[in-house]
């Protein structure tokens, strides 16, 4: 009886490591894709990147808030050069990468709440004011 659950929580333990280690390598290259297409100068590229690595979501994994920033100061950037769509499919973009995600908490609460008041104040800018 002792070996059985030896061996059963050796499995799952094992399974677990594979798991975690999967997604670890998928979100690093999904980040990597997403700073390969903000240096080229392609904003889609990037936000897919960036919010890919987010929704492969591990918790203490310094990818997700480093994807939350880039993905934030792509949303800002084309906020200065006036470019109100490109800016709200960022910060849309980041609040439901952090949706998507499931843990025990909510994770990004505080991001999700920064995108909905951008994207609360940038709809009023857009050009007929349409959603």
């Amino acid at each position: 009886m002792a070996r059985t659950l030896t061996t059963i929580l050796t499995a799952l333990l094992i399974s677990l490591a594979m798991l975690t280690i999967n997604v670890h390598q998928r979100q690093k290259t999904q980040y990597f894709e997403g700073v390969k297409g903000e240096k080229a100068g392609d904003f889609m590229v990037a936000l897919t990147g960036y919010e890919s690595a987010i929704r492969m979501y591990l918790p203490f994994s310094s990818r997700v808030e480093t994807s939350a920033a880039r993905i934030w100061a792509l949303g800002e950037a084309a906020e200065r050069r006036g470019d109100t769509d490109q800016a709200l499919a960022a910060y849309r973009s980041l609040r439901s990468a952090f949706y998507g995600t499931r843990w025990l908490r909510q994770p990004g609460a505080d991001w999700i709440s920064r995108c909905d008041k951008k994207i609360a104040a940038l709809v009023l800018l857009r050009k007929g004011n349409q959603p």
